[in-house]
């Protein structure tokens, strides 16, 4: 029993911390500065409601006068989407495309041209498209150029450790496996460290990967992402900055807790099955709750008796049914119910710990990583900035969309403050936007979300397969588009309904932005509410980006920023995924002709870009 209630309270005590931390500081790689300042949120009337009546008396107060419709966006309009550019980016911008078409100069050059040519090579082309300068002092021009043209930044310092795959695989081999697991071996495969898949950066080209050192390095990335958050609340009033967990903490933290909050979900749907609730939308499926504690005796879970306290909460429970957040809110930072972390393994019978044993030292690296989190989030607040927790691996994903749901409920009282990102690429995608969309619902928190095809579907998808558990992406890319077109319109539908959700649409794809467009005409959402943002690389779809910004939508550039020679991992990756992006990329290479040969014809092909 001594054993059962350290393991639970291993787990409870990192969902209390996620709410109750805060110490020292903590950065991150990504800073904002967005394109202006935003009008004050202000909800659409409901015509159902009648107006309150204005202190002198008056009740015939007129409703605001409708905000006139946006202008139109002409994503084929080159002099529009490239004014912030000199002739020479333009020029540039066309080499940099065509270099990333000849695969064995991408892939060998560093080789073939040793590496002080390499790094010339590198800051001459793909550094100065992909890259905004070496500090934040020297990013400043182009910070200031973009916000001319009604477009944000979002700063990103994306220096990165150049660690051969034998140190990168044993960074990860010590960090993510506890001292218990040492002796035991009990993790379930998929949420246990494999050496061949020990380099989590290999086969990731749209991502930074960080490798856990020790505590000083996590405080070192902390400093970094502040510093970041401190530059964006400089620049703007409603900036953003970007963190990832990984860089916060030990992985292995982040593997158990997966590994709890699967298997709790997982036991959840076992006990749906047994009740005849197969097949059903997350949100639809429901259990009766004196079924339910018949079944938790029967498996030895709980008496009757010992569960009966578990469903007597305010809410939970008194419509007879538990559905899917009623249960997940037995396990969360308010409930003490030691024996909740014990479930039957559905092969053996038995009931087995959800999460091994803590040593002193990890529970105190857990706590550590927690006050990070908190920390930053705090500053964010503090500063006025957005903060977007980037999604990563699905081994790790589950405990990082958990802690910043937690994160939510405690900063977006008053406005998204925090986001939750969300990949569309995977196949429960949609069941997780809905499921924490009806949690900010019932809490009346603000729900912020940015939504991204994915970064790692080549590594999951070998990882699965080596492995051995279901491949967790989608089977084409067109059925990953209509996952993110199926989510962003959820997440709409809720902006038009309650003013109290907000979305970043990450994508460079310009089907999707169009998308995005014509169900904001149709539901009735201006983009000066600010509710919806679109988010394009540095370097990356220009025609899309300008024109967003011009037509007064809200749009950011991730902005990098770092040494050359620091950022080389980050730049080699932008070349990768341009190989892959050349066969959509043709369009913005025509549009980078043409405006070229319009500005020899006009003679204007040396003169200072327009902007205003």
């Amino acid at each position: 029993m001594a054993g059962r209630c350290r393991t639970s309270k291993g787990a409870l005590l990192a969902l209390r911390a996620a709410q109750s931390f805060a110490s020292r500081s903590c950065p991150r790689s990504a800073t904002a500065a967005a394109p202006a300042p935003a009008p004050p949120e202000q909800p659409l009337a409901d015509p159902a409601q009648p107006l309150p009546a204005s202190s002198s008396g008056a009740r015939h107060q007129q409703p605001p006068a409708p905000l006139p419709p946006p202008p139109a966006v002409d994503f084929a309009d080159a002099q529009e989407a490239f004014r912030s550019k000199s002739s020479g980016e333009l020029a540039r911008g066309l080499l940099v495309l065509g270099l990333c078409s000849l695969e064995p100069l991408v892939d060998f050059s560093r080789k073939l041209l040793g590496q002080w040519l390499f790094e010339k090579l590198m800051k001459l082309t793909f550094y100065g498209q992909f890259v905004a300068g070496e500090d934040q002092e020297a990013i400043k021009p182009l910070i200031r150029r973009y916000s001319a043209c009604g477009v944000g930044s979002v700063l990103d310092y994306s220096v990165e450790e150049d660690l051969t795959t034998e140190e990168a695989e044993k960074k990860e081999l010590d960090s993510c496996t506890s001292a218990f697991e040492k002796e035991t071996e009990q993790r379930e495969k998929r949420y246990s460290v494999h050496r061949k898949f020990g380099d989590r950066r290999d086969g990731v080209i749209s991502a930074r990967t960080y490798f856990y050192a020790d505590e000083a390095k996590c405080d070192r990335h902390m400093d970094t992402f502040l510093r970041c958050i401190e530059a964006s609340g400089g620049s703007s009033e409603d900036g953003f900055s970007a963190i990832k967990l990984t860089a916060l903490g030990r992985p292995q933290f982040l593997l158990q807790f997966s590994e709890v909050l699967v298997k709790w979900r997982r036991f959840f749907h076992q006990l749906a099955a047994e009740q005849g609730k197969v097949g059903l939308a997350a949100l639809e499926t429901k259990l009766e709750v004196e079924k339910l504690q018949e079944a938790l005796a029967k498996l030895g879970v709980a008496t009757k008796a010992e569960s009966q306290h578990w469903f007597t909460g305010e809410k939970l429970g008194v419509s007879g049914t538990v559905d899917l957040l009623d249960w997940n809110s037995l396990i969360d930072s308010r409930t003490e119910i030691s024996k909740l972390l014990l479930t039957p393994n559905i092969k053996t019978g038995q009931l087995e710990p959800l999460l091994s044993h803590f040593t002193e030292e990890e529970e105190r690296q857990m706590k550590r990583m927690l006050q990070r989190m908190d920390v930053l989030a705090k500053k964010a607040v503090e500063t006025g900035v957005r903060l977007m927790v980037d999604a990563e691996q699905t081994y790790f994903q589950p405990a990082i969309s958990r802690l910043t749901l937690e994160m939510q409920r405690k900063f977006n009282q008053e406005r998204a403050s925090v986001f939750n990102t969300y990949q569309c690429y995977l196949k429960d995608a949609y069941d997780t936007v809905t499921v924490d969309v009806e949690l900010s619902r019932r809490e009346a928190w603000h729900f912020g979300a940015k939504l991204v095809r994915g970064a790692y579907m080549e590594q999951e998808r070998s990882r699965a397969a080596e492995v051995g558990y279901e491949d967790p992406i989608n089977p084409t890319y067109q059925a990953t588009s209509e996952m993110y077109h199926r989510c962003l319109d959820y997440i709409l539908e809720e902006i038009r309904h309650s003013r109290k959700a907000n979305v970043m649409v990450a994508s460079h794809n310009k089907d999707t932005v169009k998308f995005t467009l014509r169900r904001m005409a149709d539901l009735g959402i201006h983009p000066s509410e600010n509710k919806i943002y679109f988010g394009q690389l540095l370097g990356m779809c220009d025609q899309i980006t300008f024109p967003l910004g011009q037509a007064g939508y809200p749009v950011y550039k991730y902005v990098p920023y770092g040494p050359v020679n620091e950022v080389l991992p980050y730049l080699s990756r932008r070349a990768q995924e341009n190989q892959g992006f050349m066969a959509r990329a043709k369009e913005e290479q025509d549009l980078l002709w043409m405006e070229l040969k319009r500005r020899l014809f006009a003679g204007t092909l040396l003169s200072t870009p327009a902007l205003s």
